[in-house]
């Protein structure tokens, strides 16, 4: 959306107005949307716990699932200070992920960031595909349905929002 300073200011510049209005609390639900913070809580740590479970699923089948498992608390604590970063207004000094960071020494953070989110899907299907969901523990199975739900729900309000913003043009 083009954020024209003349969009917010309708009604003959009342401020107050309705239309005005719901153009600045939009636009605050999409600046939400974008924030390293929600991303972060709604895909990155979604991923590292797909990953984290996969990696104990992988120790369980008697294969060497240790360096899944760090990649995902790597991944954890970059996701955490990435988010921490921006709830205090601080430049990224990193990016949110170890495939991201890798990216940034090649001017190409988005395309590994792509390539984690291709990971992260791949490992879920894997999950799936192998039965392995099936033996996951209670605590497991919690954690792994909090992260879908929490991944799926906010990819879902997104697109929601998105689409309610193509209704209303002009705002």
């Amino acid at each position: 959306m083009v954020n024209f300073p003349s969009l917010f200011y309708r009604n003959d510049g009342d401020r107050d107005a309705p239309a005005c209005r719901y153009a600045r609390e939009s636009d605050a639900i999409g600046r939400l949307f974008l924030r390293p913070f929600f991303l972060s809580l709604t895909i990155g740590v979604p991923f590292c716990i797909y990953k984290m479970i996969f990696g104990i699923s992988i120790l369980r089948a008697g294969a060497a699932g240790w360096l899944i498992i760090i990649w995902a608390v790597a991944d954890l604590l970059m996701n955490s200070a990435y988010s921490v970063q921006d709830l205090l207004h601080l430049p990224a000094r990193f990016e949110c992920c170890t495939l991201a960071q890798t990216g940034r020494f090649f001017s190409r953070p988005m395309v590994f960031l792509a390539l984690d989110t291709l990971l992260s899907f791949s490992i879920v299907c894997l999950m799936l595909w192998s039965g392995w969901i099936a033996s996951l523990s209670p605590f497991e199975l919690v954690l792994w349905y909090a992260a879908t739900t929490l991944n799926l729900v906010s990819l879902s309000v997104v697109s929601l929002y998105n689409e309610i913003r193509k209704v209303r043009p002009g705002y």
